[in-house]
């Protein structure tokens, strides 16, 4: 893994995660109809939605999401009354999604595309929701200004993604659980390339998202920290249950676009 790139072009690593998306397709659809009819649970712990309320107040809302996947996040909006648009890179995650509209439903449009350039006119959503997704694999820089440009005054921003503290504890490879010691710099945090897998992640400190909210129009209204549920009995091969009761696996950053 390694710190921030000096001189990178726009979306230089829009082909690596695209690649690793597309070798991932396979895996995701492999449980997307399951994710369909669940009830909504965030994160790699399940933790529910009525402990979380990323889907809170969303009838008869425009909503986007930034990197649907499988778009199980947006048919979970729609069945609650939203009217969403799924966005992804990845044409091999957007078939997936096509076929779950088929199986289950519901339909709603689905788009390839990047969140770093948006295909909307500004101010056409009220909602743009992003877990992981964008959240971890676009550039925030480039992302989260387009997400402030297609919401409407008073819309709010939704993402979830890996937590600031697990970043720096993470080892480099994925089989290795997170442990007690940092592995990595807080300052400076931004592009991540994980050596053995292609995809490449962006995390940034706690101040510095902040300060990004803030000067393209956003207030913070929450920073929820996930935790397990107390009756989950197994972890997962990059974080085990103990630490995750200790400290947040993941964060859930909610921030609304100033009138």
């Amino acid at each position: 893994m390694t710190g921030p790139r000096g001189g990178q072009q726009p979306f230089d690593y829009a082909s690596s995660n695209l690649a690793y998306w597309t070798g991932e397709a396979p895996a995701y659809a492999t449980y997307a109809q399951r994710h369909w009819n669940e009830e909504p649970a965030w994160g790699v712990f399940r933790v529910p939605e009525s402990e979380v309320g990323l889907l809170r107040d969303v009838e008869g809302r425009d909503a986007i999401e930034l990197g649907c996947g499988t778009a199980y996040v947006s048919a979970w909006l729609a069945n609650r009354g939203a009217r969403p648009v799924g966005l992804d890179l990845t044409p091999a995650q957007l078939s997936t999604a096509r076929a779950m509209q088929h199986e289950v439903g519901p339909a709603f449009p689905l788009i390839r595309g990047v969140a770093e350039h948006l295909p909307f006119r500004d101010a056409s959503f009220d909602l743009a929701i992003s877990e992981y997704g964008a959240a971890i694999w676009s550039d925030p820089h480039r992302w989260i200004p387009e997400a402030a440009r297609v919401l409407r005054p008073g819309g709010e921003l939704r993402m979830l993604g890996t937590s600031v503290i697990l970043t720096l504890c993470a080892p480099d490879l994925e089989e290795v659980p997170v442990g007690l010691e940092l592995q990595r710099a807080q300052r400076g945090l931004h592009r991540l390339d994980w050596p053995d897998i292609e995809g490449i992640e962006f995390h940034i400190s706690h101040g510095e998202r902040i300060r990004l909210l803030r000067r393209h129009g956003f207030e913070v209204l929450d920073l929820i920290e996930l935790y397990p549920p107390a009756d989950r009995e197994t972890g997962w091969n990059y974080v085990t249950l103990e630490w995750a009761r200790q400290w947040p696996a993941e964060e859930v950053w909610i921030a609304r676009k100033r009138a």
